[in-house]
């Protein structure tokens, strides 16, 4: 049996750091995580080969290859995967689907052959002895959720080029214990937080480590700290050791809830571990908001001072942020840019909020009658599937605004000065200068010191960062860089945006 994996094209979003690549000579942000442990369970006897369209093409010659293609893909991969399948069933090529795309939306692939729904580790030995005896079914779902302990560890050895990749990724657990209403995780993965053993996490970095990789590890939990007792007793410490050893050969980074600030011993233990980044949805500072969509972590504390603490302690925060809510006041535009440029937070990730199906949110907003389409995946764009309370063209302005005014040059290095002053950085791995840093910080001097509009603001940093804190200038510089993508692809959808609306469309 031949099988071809392919994973669809990113469009150019917020993650997708397509500005920021070109610095240091990456194709992709991440490998595909889901398709490399696929790979793993597939039997060993068959042909396989992987094609990563955000790294290299799809030719014809490798679907011709094929006995079977297997697209993995998110809701944000959706238009490059219906062309996917198209291509394959030009010279009839059967094809399985699986991932979050096709899980949420199953209803709408009756033209794919095979749809594996759910965890992996449950659906697709089911479809390979079903095909092992002659007799695959359309569609396999999960009755249950999977146990962890049975994920094999990814293939890395399926990639063709795996320093292609900014970061390499690894997943712990699964599952969160919050009910957030606009959130999807619970509902394709539930509330019971399962975990991986240590011993599989090691062997995963040993792989990693052993292929050559020296850098980025993202944890891909979406709430890394949710089963604290393991985290915190097995895991860490684990990890800990295993750094200290290899001189930290990775920089970890994952994403985590905000009560991660009221755990000082947790910080620490993170901190120690090699993690220097943590994605935190912090949503609004708007209370009423936190409680119309369930997120009651964020309520009753003060969430300036718990992103600046993890800040001082090491710990750089990412944060998501969501307007539309219901409850939004009218000037929630201002006090998010206030919040944002206060707190210090660089990469914010501010969206208009979308219902995708499976939340609580959708089904509220259907018995509503408010829902207007699906969900496309994009968190930043000024796509809204539902009506929201607030005039239309008036959130959307006033998103904008937002966006346009965060990561204009001038707002964007007075926060990023906001940061250094609070930052603390641990004594290894992320202030290292390493050649790959080194080469950044050239391109960088050309790039953003010559010929891009933030020269001023950025020689301004450099100096300040020189004088006040030498030991911060590697990662005053990623996040420059960082802070140049982010500009750009709001650049590009508010030029979108305009030309639509003048067009009258």
């Amino acid at each position: 049996m031949k099988v071809l994996l392919v994973y669809p094209e990113y469009p150019n979003t917020f993650w997708s750091f397509k500005y920021a690549l070109d610095f240091i000579n990456k194709k992709a942000s991440l490998p595909p995580l889901g398709l490399l442990t696929i790979a793993s369970m597939l039997p060993e006897d068959w042909s396989l080969k992987l094609v990563d369209l955000n790294v290299s093409k799809l030719t014809d010659e490798h679907i011709l290859w094929a006995d079977l293609v297997i697209i993995s893909a998110m809701s944000i991969q959706k238009d490059s995967a219906l062309e996917i399948i198209d291509r394959c069933h030009k010279y009839n090529v059967k094809v399985a689907g699986g991932g979050p795309l096709f899980t949420v939306e199953s209803d709408k692939f009756d033209n794919v052959d095979y749809l594996i729904l759910g965890e992996g580790e449950i659906t697709v030995p089911k479809f390979l002895n079903d095909l092992k005896n002659g007799d695959p079914k359309k569609v396999y779902m999960p009755d249950d959720y999977a146990n962890m302990v049975d994920s094999p560890a990814p293939k890395w050895e399926a990639l063709d080029d795996i320093n292609a990749y900014a970061s390499l990724s690894i997943q712990y657990s699964r599952g969160c214990p919050f009910n957030c209403d606009f959130c999807n995780v619970t509902s394709m993965l539930g509330n019971r937080v399962r975990t991986k053993t240590v011993k599989q996490v090691i062997t995963e970095l040993d792989n990693m480590y052993n292929l050559g990789w020296r850098g980025g590890v993202f944890f891909v939990d979406d709430n890394f700290i949710a089963h604290k007792k393991r985290v915190k007793n097995d895991l860490l410490p684990a990890l800990i050791n295993w750094m200290k050893k290899r001189k930290y050969p990775f920089e970890f980074f994952t994403q985590v809830s905000i009560n991660l600030a009221d755990d000082d011993e947790m910080i620490d233990l993170m901190v120690q571990a090699g993690f220097d980044t943590v994605f935190i949805g912090i949503e609004t500072p708007n209370e009423a908001s936190l409680n119309e969509s369930k997120k009651y972590q964020n309520i009753n504390r003060n969430l300036m001072d718990s992103v600046r603490k993890l800040h001082r302690k090491g710990l750089q925060v990412q944060g998501g942020f969501i307007v539309g809510f219901d409850t939004d006041p009218l000037d929630i535009f201002d006090r998010q840019i206030d919040f944002i440029q206060k707190s210090g937070i660089i990469t914010a990730m501010v969206g208009i909020l979308n219902a995708p199906p499976g939340t609580k949110l959708y089904e509220r907003l259907k018995s509503e009658n408010r829902l207007l389409d699906v969900f496309g995946g994009n968190n930043t764009d000024v796509f809204i599937n539902f009506i929201p309370k607030i005039d239309k063209e008036k959130l959307v302005e006033g998103y904008l605004k937002i966006v346009n005014t965060i990561y204009s040059p001038k707002k964007f290095y007075e926060r990023l000065i906001t940061f250094l002053n609070d930052y603390n950085p641990p004594d290894y791995s992320n202030t290292k200068f390493s050649i790959k840093r080194i080469q950044a910080f050239f391109k960088s001097l050309y790039k953003l010191g010559i010929l891009e509009k933030e020269r001023y603001y950025y020689y301004k940093l450099l100096f300040w960062v020189t004088i006040r804190k030498f030991k911060c200038i590697p990662i005053a510089v990623y996040l420059s860089i960082c802070g140049y993508h982010f500009r750009k692809v709001f650049e590009e959808i508010t030029i979108n945006y305009l030309s639509v609306s003048e067009n009258g469309n």
